[in-house]
């Protein structure tokens, strides 16, 4: 996918409330969209900024998704509540689970599968779901070598204000959990309790979502678990939260075009 650098011109707050997402409910499977994603399509929301998906995810114990492919993708997964076991064609496998950044970079082309079967790996069956967001950013060099990359990050996020989980951007080398493979990208968590704020960055494109929780932003208003604001040519704006929240931010310097 084609990217530009170019600035937008018009300054937007566009709040999308958690009920207006797009659903995918089978037997095993509550999943949200906050993008176009499979059977649900739609023209005028396929993406904004560098970000093409944000899934919200709950699977049910034994079940999951079976081995599937993906080429020129950065995908990140967070889990909220539960563990998720993640198993690639480049021979990684391991259990991830709340407080642990996950990337995978599907380049010239890998095949994975992501499961709530933990205890096939540690050994004690449970009976829980696994909560987990899912975020697919494009790559700014596309045909790159698969990889994988993990670091628990539970005890910056324990300090609060905001925590750079994942980034491909300069100013963030050394200091992100992760890397991914986008210069123009990083991903942002912050842990608060209430009367909690953080301050949103600068940036072209900015996508925050309510993982959990309930937080008022200045000029877009309270928001709930699920909802989520889209930004554009604005930020630095306050997120001050009405309970325990967590929020993810994703701060973007550059925009899928054409």
């Amino acid at each position: 996918m084609k990217t530009s650098t170019a600035k937008p011109r018009r300054e937007l707050i566009d709040v999308r409330y958690a009920d207006e997402r797009a659903k995918t409910r089978i037997g095993w499977l509550d999943s949200k969209h906050s993008f176009s994603f499979g059977r649900h399509y739609d023209p005028r929301n396929t993406h904004h900024g560098l970000l093409l998906v944000n899934n919200d995810d709950i699977v049910k114990p034994g079940f999951g998704f079976e081995t599937h492919p993906h080429r020129d993708m950065e995908i990140v997964t967070w889990v909220l509540r539960g563990s998720l076991v993640h198993q690639d064609s480049t021979g990684h496998n391991g259990i991830i689970y709340p407080g642990l950044a996950q990337r995978m970079s599907a380049g010239s082309g890998i095949q994975h599968s992501e499961k709530n079967d933990s205890w096939r790996l540690d050994g004690d069956r449970h009976a829980d779901p696994v909560h987990f967001i899912q975020m697919w950013v494009v790559p700014d060099t596309d045909n790159i070598k698969p990889g994988y990359e993990q670091l628990e990050i539970d005890d910056e996020l324990l300090r609060g204000g905001l925590v750079t989980v994942a980034s491909g951007m300069k100013q963030h080398s050394g200091a992100s959990a992760i890397r991914i493979r986008n210069r123009h990208a990083a991903l942002h968590v912050a842990r608060l309790q209430a009367g909690d704020s953080v301050q949103l960055p600068n940036a072209p494109y900015l996508h925050l979502f309510v993982a959990r929780g309930a937080v008022t932003v200045e000029q877009a208003g309270p928001l709930a678990q699920g909802d989520s604001v889209r930004l554009t040519a604005t930020g630095g704006q306050r997120i001050t939260a009405s309970t325990a929240a967590e929020v993810m931010i994703w701060e973007m310097h550059a925009a899928i075009s054409g």
